[in-house]
């Protein structure tokens, strides 16, 4: 399939005269971090991992990549275990990670981590599905990682991942609501400070949670921002099995965004 020629805009035109928005972000992510890293929490969480700490190198390389005046901004929940948890990026599989996206650098073990569950950075053999799926369809549709960061870029809604006693993963709409409460606080404030130094004309979400999140959190904003929505890439999602690719791709075809 021929891949969609993007028309120079006002936008593009904005764009050039502003720096990068790199460090910009580094610093809503760092922020981010100390605000999470204050968090508790309670059974059955018994282990909290956070890349944007022990991830950093990685995870501020991939920031470096963000552009202003994107069409898409895709909000995913949280990192998965064998995807951001590792890499520090988001839907982070290390082959894409190193592929595509031509990102590597150190990561350092946290303290406190379940045997089930090894932090090993990028010597860690697990591939995650879901990473891979998501990572392939844009290196499909783009030529260049610069080609694709000129459109989109990818943020998770909460930093954190959680994983039970018994090694199982968490997602954060299985916690507590009070224990939600106090994710979203900080997480709401980095998203809508996200979204006003990117500037996406869309907001999409990478599943329901995700949308819902994004919604609700950038409802309060100033801007006016619209919203969609694509099939998560889980292979526990049966519609993703069925062929998520395609799907997507039609989808953000018709959005504009491919």
């Amino acid at each position: 399939m021929p891949k969609a020629k993007r028309t120079k805009s006002s936008r593009n035109k904005v764009r050039s005269s502003e720096p990068l928005p790199g460090a910009e972000l580094v610093d809503v992510s760092r922020a981010l971090a100390r605000a999470t890293a204050r968090l508790s929490f309670a059974a059955p969480v018994a282990h909290v991992y956070a890349p944007l700490s022990y991830a950093r190198e990685p995870h501020e390389k991939f920031l470096a990549l963000a552009r202003r005046d994107i069409d898409a901004l895709f909000i995913g929940m949280n990192p998965g275990p064998f995807g951001m948890a590792q890499t520090g990026v988001p839907f982070g599989e290390i082959a894409a990670v190193r592929g595509f996206l031509a990102i590597d650098g150190a990561v350092r073990a946290p303290k406190d981590t379940h045997p089930k569950r090894p932090v090993e950075g990028f010597a860690c053999t697990r591939s995650e599905v879901s990473g891979q799926r998501f990572w392939s369809l844009f290196s499909n549709a783009f030529a260049t990682r610069e080609e694709c960061f000129e459109r989109m870029f990818v943020w998770n809604y909460c930093p954190l991942a959680f994983v039970s006693a018994t090694g199982a993963n968490l997602t954060p709409d299985k916690l507590p609501r009070a224990e939600r409460d106090a994710i979203e606080a900080p997480c709401d404030k980095a998203l809508r400070a996200m979204v006003e130094i990117l500037r996406p004309r869309l907001v999409i979400g990478v599943g329901a949670f995700a949308r819902a999140e994004a919604e609700r959190a950038l409802a309060g904003s100033a801007n006016a921002h619209q919203f969609a929505q694509i099939l998560h890439p889980s292979p526990a999602s049966p519609a993703a099995n069925r062929g998520w690719e395609p799907v997507v791709r039609a989808e953000l075809e018709r959005l504009g965004v491919l």
